[in-house]
């Protein structure tokens, strides 16, 4: 299981051009947040195979990782994606088809949150 304490590693085990400032890397969330930014950058340039090892990344997180880590999947990663994309002026929903589907289920919980239709993201996804 993928705790807090292995984030960066992961992250730079996978991505060695992602190097967060030394200043936050004991903040997980701030970390992650850099991470959606360096993953719509990848996004951007139309590297298929970066982007799929960040996408398959995010998935693991989401299905490996202990609950702060799927939550930090969750609003660090894929909500700094979205916030990312809309800043940028971009369309969310080419980026959400390449999600795979533990994100997706999180990343359509994410838009009904902010689209008010449920109270807190993941009240859709409760059994």
């Amino acid at each position: 299981m993928i705790c807090q304490e292995h984030i960066l590693t992961i992250l730079a085990d996978a991505f060695p051009a992602f190097i967060p400032d030394a200043d936050v890397v004991d903040m997980p969330y701030v970390v992650l947040g850099g991470f959606a930014r360096f993953v719509i950058d990848i996004y951007e340039s139309g590297d298929g195979t970066e982007l799929r090892k960040a996408i398959e990344l995010i998935e693991l997180l989401h299905t490996d990782g202990d609950p702060f880590v799927r939550e930090a999947a969750t609003i660090g990663v894929l909500e700094g994606i979205q916030n990312s994309l809309l800043t940028r002026g971009a369309i969310l929903h080419g980026f959400e088809a390449s999600l795979l589907p533990e994100s997706r289920r999180w990343w359509d919980s994410l838009m009904g949150f902010w689209s008010r239709s449920i109270p807190n993201v993941g009240a859709d996804l409760k059994k």
